[in-house]
């Protein structure tokens, strides 16, 4: 099948044996591969969903953690009922027939994480990584006006860029909402064109409106607000909308209230990359490498950024 029939991202899994879909930033990251998991899994791949957890993993029991930083979770799973988005997915995939558990990563700096990675991957097989962000602020350089919130995101990116693994992808799914945490959408697509000279760009591709992985993921969000309204995901419940033909101002969740939103088809379509070529692309990529702690994680981004003398200035999107 040639390549306009079947995108890159689609055709390079579609060979592996088993994929592990990771959200990269934490939160309802993980969501963001949702589609992407079901559609391989319908596709006879074998799937496991994971996630860089932000969530309290203090109550989980000895027997959930495999090793240190790395626990499963499963729909009986004890934690925070108001925000514990690995269960609640893990909830909805027993509701659908699905294999319930979703892997959670403690929230660390680089090493401790790539060695949680390392081990699952070699725990299950794995030879094929995607991380998932919800949003595109996974594509920020650090040279940008506005980073949105890298600290996860970029742990995991470089995290994984120093495995051994035969097939290492990211997809980005959300274009424009993170324009709520300050990213400038004319900077993500001059970095995803740098990214096409490069030979890192996969292409786009969107979620088809009626299909079956459309059908899931819009009954997946919506269990997702129905479980914890007030800690609902913003950028799913836009992502969702998009896929629901809505546009503009359009709120799906109380916690975007007093915000003006722009919902459009974009956001519902995923953006692929090789992951070893975006982790090339962060410029402060090497001081995140010896990192241990999210604070140590945060102090390189902050250190990187204080020593630039200038940043690209925002621009409009001329059109």
């Amino acid at each position: 099948m040639t390549a306009i029939f079947e995108p890159s991202v689609s055709r390079r899994l579609r060979a592996a044996k088993h994929v592990l879909i990771a959200g990269a930033g934490g939160g309802f990251d993980v969501y963001a591969g949702l589609p992407l998991a079901l559609a391989l899994r319908d596709a006879g791949v074998r799937v496991t969903l994971a996630s860089y957890s932000v969530s309290e993993l203090g109550a989980l029991p000895p027997t959930a953690w495999l090793r240190t930083g790395l626990a499963e979770v499963r729909p009986d799973s004890p934690g925070n009922d108001r925000y514990f988005p690995e269960r609640t997915l893990s909830r909805w995939l027993a509701a659908q027939g699905q294999d319930p558990v979703v892997y959670a990563f403690d929230r660390t700096g680089v090493r401790p994480l790539r060695a949680a990675y390392r081990a699952l991957i070699e725990k299950l097989d794995v030879d094929a990584v995607v991380l998932a962000d919800g949003g595109t602020d996974i594509l920020m350089r650090g040279d940008e006006a506005g980073l949105g919130t890298p600290e996860e995101d970029m742990t995991s990116l470089i995290a994984v860029s120093g495995l051994d693994v035969p097939v290492k992808l990211v997809v980005s799914l959300g274009f424009g909402i993170d324009s709520h945490h300050g990213v400038c959408h004319a900077h993500v697509l001059e970095n995803i064109a740098a990214l096409h000279r490069a030979g890192a760009y996969l292409g786009a591709f969107t979620i088809p409106p009626g299909s079956m992985e459309a059908e899931a993921y819009l009954d997946a969000v919506a269990h997702s607000v129905r479980e914890a309204p007030r800690t609902a995901s913003i950028v799913n419940t836009q992502v969702a909308a998009a896929l629901r033909g809505e546009f503009g101002d359009a709120h799906a969740t109380g916690r975007t209230e007093g915000t003006e939103l722009f919902v459009n088809p974009l956001m519902a379509m995923y953006f692929g990359f090789d992951l070893d070529g975006l982790a090339r692309h962060l410029h402060y990529g090497p001081a995140l490498e010896r990192t241990r702690s999210r604070t140590e994680v945060a102090l390189a981004i902050e250190e990187f950024r204080e020593g630039l003398d200038r940043t690209r200035p925002r621009r409009l999107i001329p059109h």
